[in-house]
């Protein structure tokens, strides 16, 4: 009875119904209560999205699994010190922190959370040192800043790893086999001493439909719950017994620990696949999925106003190719008619002879190997037919797959070699945009292979990194190119939004917004989208409380505080508006949007000590920037560092020669320090930039005024007002028209 409860929860869990599955668990719970079901029960709830229950449940339990999946739901209820607890309990500070890999990533997010940064990145990296494919322990360490370069992560030493794994699990499968032969010939002392023949046929026939029926159970038993069958499925004789085993082994590339819901809920996938032949003939080939990749964070863009400036300034490519089956994204462009005459499309519409030089060896494992059936129907096909045409399965190596397949140790390492030859390329790339070095981070993505590269999450993140690079256009081109490959991946969307907004794309970032929300209204991308849209429509209290929703989703949502932020200044609410950016710095300390409003904001309020402070905060995380340049040397100049304020702004043209901002603050400086000759040239020079920019010629107005040149200052201030500017500029240069004829002096005592 216990065994068909046990495989009706797993089947209903596999099926994602959770509802029946938690039924059918506490029946079982109630018939046979043991800390092991009672696990199971849990994992149902947080399945189940109901972490509470999952908490009272365990709460009071021992066994390591048990604390892990406690800790689990305490880090969803944001009871991070009863989570950090049940990991490292307090009285046992020696203790293995539970299920290896995905324990210490877990806390590693509590640490990270807590603001307790080297523990953090300590446990990040232990995590993969026990699971090198664990791919959200680097990613969290790349967001932190942290992240050694990929060469070194994914390299010969993650390689070895994997191969001792592979070697260790594949011991243990031969151990339990060999147990499972003892049993099988005590089994037919037994059943030649004790039936009858007639019997003995009988007996035959139904052991073998019970192995059909509860192959998958067994295996989603020790999977799931954490329970492990050692008896054998064969109690007569069979041309099969004797290289079968009932006990599936553990995946490949997974630390030995009976724990196999938490990993994807930790933030890694790394349940391996295994394809078996629908006649089950050797050899037999192994592959291991990738890892799901995921996260974008906030940045900084300059616009005209500078509202918007600390807005972002900045897949399974299913190749079924009949010999490989792997999962790298959401999806694939194989079609050259989504290319534009861009930048991006060059880059896209690279020679497919450099691809092709690119050895992935994983193209050619398994020749003649089918991968379109499931592993467990394929087996469940051939077991339920042993007089069939089915063949013995045969030893290829020490290893075994997830399904009990043997495979060869070949095979493995080769296949995680293309992974991790996978990873080093995606993980530079993702290092490098969260070091901001976006031009670096694009060439490292254009050595992907052409399959990878158009996948979205890749896409996503070239969109993010012209997007830092202040180049609209090319982040517009590549966030359109994501959503067709993966049309319902909201991954990076609240970027996007952020990017047409500063395109002023009114129809477009509506008609995203609307996308986002009819696909998910549970998520913050979706209500960015929207607050974005309604904040370039001037309606900033409807943003402000689409934002606050965003938030409200999800409270460890930087970017979504900051946004909040931006709309208590547009609002004068200075006051929330800190409050906002400081909820963001919790979350990220390295969220430099966040220090550079609050700059924004003691600059406005000519607190100058405070914005150069914190300019310079968000300069020391995001060095490339040359809008934050640009009001650093702003604050500068107001604390009368004019030569060091020169400086920076030096540094911020280099930066970016198409920002028209630090030219002009160079420019005011100039003035101030009443070099008139070298403020003209750097204006001269700023109208072919900037040539419709009505500050520009008021600018050169008053330096005119100020040589006495007034027929030239005149025509630049009605230059000026041609070029409608604001209604505030346009009272400033009305009244220097009017004491156009008054000499400096004067004009400074009245």
């Amino acid at each position: 009875m216990e065994t068909l409860l046990t495989e009706s929860v797993q089947n209903s869990l596999g099926h994602f119904m959770y509802h029946n599955a938690i039924f059918m668990c506490e029946r079982l719970c109630a018939e046979f209560p043991s800390e092991t079901n009672t696990q199971l029960l849990a994992g149902c709830y947080l399945h189940n999205q109901q972490a509470y229950a999952a908490y009272h449940l365990l709460k009071g339990t021992s066994m390591a699994q048990s604390r892990y999946l406690f800790a689990l739901s305490c880090f969803h209820m944001g009871l991070l010190t009863e989570a950090e607890t049940a990991l490292c309990p307090p009285n046992e500070p020696t203790a293995e922190v539970p299920n290896g890999a995905a324990g210490h990533y877990l806390l590693g997010l509590i640490y990270r959370y807590t603001d307790r940064r080297n523990s953090s990145i300590h446990h990040f990296n232990q995590a993969l040192l026990l699971n090198p494919l664990l791919w959200a322990a680097y990613e969290e360490l790349c967001i932190l800043g942290a992240a050694e370069e990929a060469a070194a992560v994914f390299g010969e030493a993650s390689l070895l790893c994997i191969q001792k794994q592979h070697i260790d699990q594949g011991n243990q499968s031969q151990n339990l086999q060999a147990s499972t032969d003892d049993q099988n010939v005590a089994s037919k002392n037994i059943v030649s001493d004790d039936i009858s023949p007639r019997q003995s046929k009988h007996t035959h026939s139904n052991n073998l439909r019970e192995i059909s029926g509860n192959y998958n159970g067994a295996a989603a038993i020790q999977n799931l719950g954490g329970v492990s069958t050692n008896m054998s499925f064969y109690n007569t004789p069979s041309p099969m017994a004797s290289q079968l085993s009932g006990v599936v082994p553990p995946p490949v590339c997974r630390n030995f620990q009976q724990n196999g819901t938490n990993a994807s809920v930790a933030g890694a996938d790394n349940s391996p696949r295994s394809t078996v032949n629908s006649t089950i003939q050797a050899p037999r080939r192994k592959f291991v999925d990738e890892g799901k990749l995921r996260k974008i964070s906030g940045r900084l863009f300059s616009d005209s106003g500078p509202r918007r400036n600390s807005r972002l300034s900045g897949e399974s490519t299913g190749n079924t190719n009949s010999n490989v089956s792997a999962a790298s994204g959401n999806g694939t462009i194989h079609s050259s008619k989504y290319y534009g005459s861009s930048k991006l499309s060059s880059m896209t519409l690279r020679s497919m002879t450099s691809r092709k030089t690119q050895s992935w060896a994983a193209e050619n494992y398994g020749e003649g190997t089918r991968n379109d059936i499931s592993d467990d129907s394929r087996l469940n096909m051939t077991l339920s037919h042993p007089s069939g045409d089915a063949r013995p399965l045969e030893q290829e190596g020490p290893g075994t797959s997830a399904s009990g397949v043997n495979v060869s140790s070949t095979s493995i390492l080769s296949g995680a070699s293309d992974i991790l030859s996978l990873f080093r390329i995606l993980g530079e790339g993702y290092r490098l945009s969260c070091l901001y070095r976006c031009q670096d981070a694009l060439d490292v993505y254009n050595k992907l292979p052409h399959k990878h590269y158009h996948t979205g999450w890749v896409l996503s993140q070239i969109g993010r990194a012209y997007f830092e690079m202040v180049d609209y256009q090319e982040a517009d081109h590549a966030f359109g190119l994501a959503r067709l490959a993966s049309p319902y991946s909201l991954e990076g969307m609240d970027l996007y939004s952020t990017v047409l907004f500063h395109l002023k794309e009114d129809m477009k970032l509506s008609y995203l917004a609307q996308e986002l929300v009819s696909t998910d209204r549970l998520v913050p991308q979706s209500w960015c989208a929207m607050g974005n849209c309604y904040s370039l429509q001037k309606d900033h209290e409807t943003a402000l409380k689409n934002f606050q929703r965003a938030v409200q989703l999800n409270p460890r949502f930087a970017y979504g505080h900051t946004l909040c932020g931006h709309e208590y200044v547009a609002l004068e609410d200075f006051e929330n508006a800190i409050k906002s950016y400081q909820s963001a710095l919790r979350v990220d300390a390295r969220h430099y949007n966040a220090w550079y409003g609050l700059g924004m904001i003691y600059l406005r309020q000519e607190k100058f000590e405070f914005s150069e402070h914190h300019f310079r905060m968000a300069l020391g995380i995001n060095p490339q920037s040359s809008v934050i340049m640009s009001y650093l040397g702003t604050a500068l100049h107001a604390l009368k560092k004019n030569e060091e304020a020169l400086e920076v702004m030096e540094l911020a043209i280099v930066a970016d020669k198409k920002n028209p901002l630090p030219m002009y603050q160079k420019a005011n400086i100039l003035v101030s320090t009443e070099s008139f000759d070298a403020a003209l040239e750097v204006l001269e020079e700023l109208k072919e930039h900037a040539p419709r920019e009505s500050s520009v010629y008021a600018l050169m107005g008053r330096i005119y005024k100020r040589r006495n040149m007034y027929d030239k200052a005149m025509l630049h201030f009605g230059v000026a007002l041609d070029l409608k500017p604001s209604a505030t500029d346009v009272a400033t240069i009305k009244a220097a028209i009017e004491k156009l004829h008054v000499p400096d002096e004067m004009e400074d005592e009245l």
